[in-house]
């Protein structure tokens, strides 16, 4: 039985590594994000000290409190939860990559502030798609794809790396992620650069690499299973 933080650690990465060499892919263009949601700073430091450099967060204020309170580490932060308007020049203070703009109001709300004298940082963003018809799973519908990457394009502040999505519940995984695969294909027409993919999480990162992942989004199988939380 795997019981260590380190231990399984090293499992996943092994998996991503034969995923890598079964696909016949570089190692070098898959970015693991461990994600961490309700689970505490002290295991996050303990992630850093085994080599983790990137984190993924779906909770504001929890978010915001650990971005805080382990700013010495130089981590990079990944938001990949659903933001709330009213909090997203907040998400955008900390997190360098954020994963789920998913409507052009969020988009508005993550421009960089245009005040005189303000040097805010550039954040690395991909657009959520949505692969199902139920709304509360967040994301776009594919309809609406080309016109929100040109509207992240004309809006200062953020640089569009490509697509984000879900598996659904039901079906094949990578018949999922072949979809968002095409539809990134799609999108480079307009936006050559966004050729990123952040699909793939612990039951299905395999299929996700197999289809062109780019950035994997693993918590469980690294991190064990989450405390109890309110």
């Amino acid at each position: 039985m795997i019981d260590t933080l380190d231990e399984r650690l090293q499992q996943v990465r092994a998996g991503i590594a034969d995923a890598v060499r079964l696909a016949g892919r570089d190692p070098s263009e898959i970015t693991t994000v461990v994600v961490t949601k309700f689970h505490p700073a002290s295991l996050i430091a303990q992630l850093a000290a085994l080599g983790v450099t990137d984190v993924g967060e779906s909770r504001h204020q929890e978010a915001q409190g650990k971005a805080a309170e382990l700013a010495d580490l130089n981590l990079t932060w990944h938001f990949i939860g659903q933001i709330q308007g009213k909090k997203a020049r907040q998400v955008r203070a900390y997190a360098n990559v954020i994963h789920s703009l998913d409507r052009a109001s969020l988009v508005t709300a993550l421009a960089a502030p245009d005040a005189p004298g303000t040097d805010a940082p550039v954040r690395d963003c991909f657009i959520q798609v949505n692969l199902t018809d139920d709304p509360a799973r967040g994301g776009a519908q594919p309809s609406d794809l080309e016109a929100l990457a040109e509207q992240v394009l004309a809006t200062s502040g953020l640089r569009l790396l490509g697509l984000m999505a879900v598996a659904p519940r039901e079906g094949e995984p990578r018949r999922a992620f072949a979809a968002v695969r095409a539809l990134s294909v799609s999108l480079r027409s307009i936006a050559p650069q966004a050729t990123a993919l952040s699909i793939g999480m612990s039951q299905d990162y395999q299929a996700a690499i197999s289809e062109g992942a780019t950035h994997l989004r693993i918590g469980t199988a690294i991190t064990g299973i989450r405390p109890l939380h309110g």
